[in-house]
């Protein structure tokens, strides 16, 4: 093998933190506002459904991994439901995107976050610095090794779910506990497809169990320990949220959640306790984006390195010293940096959440036709994880297509891109053409 894996490295309580990491890094800060923008005053059920979407799609995942766990994961499952060839490349390729683009989105949300601290005059400068410098972080850390993350995520995990609970309970409790509504014009005006659309969005925030399974064996015990960790690191943050959610609509109107959007749970903590509300949930923030874009980067670098193993993708070392999976890293982060450079928040959410559901879609139905039996699979669950991406997938594509149609190109152009790359790679390939590796 040509990629480093160290078998048996991560604990059950390090993967769970890993998992949690990278969802609650992403989800509950950058995406509550986003969410609350489609869904209006349901946006807490936006998520709790998103929960239940994630859970349907977490059943294919647990139940291969579950008989054949491997550091490769999706890429594992989508190879023995698709076989070595485009369907399964271009799907990997497009979960790895999903999986980079969520990085941007964390690294983006650090820097909103971030500038609540000083009285920057051009924030639109100032976010994208911030977001590339987190990344470089991230990357430096992922060099020093999978002791190192674990152990940092360990640590984060317990920080960061420990003080957004400190968060939900001070707003809550300046709202004298009455779990209410949040209200406000845009509350009144969500239909059927809106939220919908909103729930699509909201799946980005519970995406991260995928993270564990790319840890594969990796994780102690995978077979029992990789479906463990993914249950619980979904019930975890599916309670965060749905805390954090109440709390926010019960201190802020939609109006005032949407307007502050990229940093809605800051704006939340001002009225409960004024300026170090804010200061508490800005470091809070700080916290869980560096720690779930740290996590994001560990999962989907080994990813990568294992299709390249495979030899779904091409791999050149320009000369950079290291193994396969030390040059994934540097990918990893460079595409990310771009990303965070050159488009906001909301275009960002809206990439991962396409990518991701296609994706999805595809390990679905891969599963469905060719490894439901082996791996004891009920069909009626398959078909109803199909069902709900597709509905959510259709619905998300015909309201940014009717708000931004601009987004909806570049992802709809970037799918075809994945699928029309890897047949010409693969062919490439079988055709002598060497595959533009250049191992050493």
């Amino acid at each position: 093998m040509s990629t480093s894996y160290k078998a048996g490295s991560l604990t059950l309580i390090g993967t769970v933190a890993m998992g949690t990491g990278v969802m609650i890094g992403a989800g509950i800060f950058a995406l509550t506002g986003q969410v609350a923008e489609l869904a209006g005053r349901l946006f807490p059920l936006a998520f709790f459904l998103a929960a239940i979407v994630s859970g349907f799609s977490a059943y294919s995942y647990i139940k291969v991994t579950r008989k054949y766990p491997s550091a490769g994961g999706i890429a594992m499952i989508l190879q023995k439901a698709y076989g070595p060839g485009v369907a399964t490349g271009a799907a990997a390729l497009l979960m790895g995107l999903s999986m980079i683009i969520n990085e941007s989105l964390v690294a983006r949300t650090f820097g909103a976050y971030t500038l609540r601290l000083f009285d920057a005059p051009d924030q639109a400068f100032w976010i994208p610095i911030l977001a590339v410098g987190l990344i470089v972080f991230a990357f430096l850390i992922n060099i020093a090794g999978n002791n190192v993350v674990g152990g940092l995520s360990k640590v984060t995990a317990a920080l960061k779910v420990g003080g957004i609970l400190i968060f939900a309970g001070i707003a809550l409790w300046s709202a004298g506990f009455e779990f209410q509504a949040a209200t406000g014009s845009p509350g009144e005006a969500t239909s059927l497809g809106r939220f919908a659309a909103a729930v699509a969005l909201a799946i980005l925030a519970f995406k991260g169990f995928t993270t564990i399974t790319n840890s594969g064996d990796e994780v102690v015990n995978p077979s029992r320990n990789v479906g463990r960790a993914i249950v619980i690191s979904l019930l975890v943050c599916l309670v965060v949220y749905l805390l954090v959610c109440y709390a926010v609509g019960s201190t802020l109107t939609i109006d005032q959640i949407v307007a502050a959007k990229d940093y809605s749970l800051a704006e939340a903590a001002r009225p409960a306790i004024g300026g170090y509300g804010v200061e508490f949930t800005v470091a809070l923030a700080i916290v869980a984006t560096t720690s779930g874009l740290i996590a994001s980067v560990f999962a989907v670098s080994r990813m990568l390195a294992m299709l390249t193993d495979m030899k779904l993708i091409p791999h050149r070392h320009f000369r950079m010293p290291g193994t396969i999976q030390t040059h994934t890293l540097v990918y990893t982060v460079v595409v990310a940096a771009l990303l965070a450079v050159f488009f906001d928040l909301s275009r960002i959410a809206s990439l991962g959440a396409i990518f991701y559901l296609v994706m999805d879609f595809m390990v679905h139905w891969g599963i469905f036709r060719r490894l439901r039996k082996d791996v004891d699979a009920h069909a009626m669950v398959l078909v109803s994880a199909m069902g709900l991406d597709l509905f959510a997938l259709i619905a998300f594509l015909m309201i940014k297509g009717s708000d931004d149609p601009l987004i909806v190109i570049f992802a709809l152009v970037g799918v075809a891109l994945v699928f029309v790359f890897e047949y010409y790679y693969l062919r490439h390939r079988q055709d002598g053409g060497g595959a533009g590796h250049e191992h050493t």
